[in-house]
């Protein structure tokens, strides 16, 4: 069999990154259970929470929240960052590596398209014209 934590095996780390969309989907919390269950401390799940799904705003398709106590029931330890800020980002990172017995999930709120005003905050997927490519070229500066 697999060896989950890595205990006959030198110790690793697993990195998953997942968007809240995918949180409306019953793997994601059979996979959370079954991390804390088996006190999966080498996991760390990174969450990209930008409120969007492919078919529109989580909220409306499948609500959610609140989804850091959803989390935090099946025994996992959160932190939530602002997921534009590399600063957080790789403190959060450090702070992940530090859990014992558990496994840990880093919430990273972010707006999907930021910094380009024409995107900022509504756009899930597009097709790049001319146009917005040279408008998020311009704001990348």
């Amino acid at each position: 069999g697999t060896d989950l934590s890595g205990v006959s095996t030198p110790k690793y780390r697993v990195y998953c990154i997942i968007g809240d969309g995918e949180c409306d989907e019953g793997q994601i919390w059979e996979a959370a259970m079954s991390a804390s269950h088996f006190k999966l401390d080498n996991l760390t799940v990174i969450l990209d929470k930008n409120m969007y799904q492919s078919t529109g705003p989580v909220c409306e398709v499948m609500n959610i929240e609140p989804l850091e106590d959803k989390w935090r029931s099946f025994g996992w330890a959160i932190q939530e960052i602002d997921g534009h800020d590399i600063g957080q980002i790789l403190d959060a990172l450090d702070f992940s590596i530090q859990v014992k017995e558990k496994p840990s999930i880093i919430i990273a709120n972010t707006v999907k398209g930021k910094g380009i005003p024409s995107l900022e905050g509504h756009v899930h997927f597009i097709t790049i014209t001319d146009e917005i490519y040279w408008e998020a070229m311009e704001h990348l500066k």
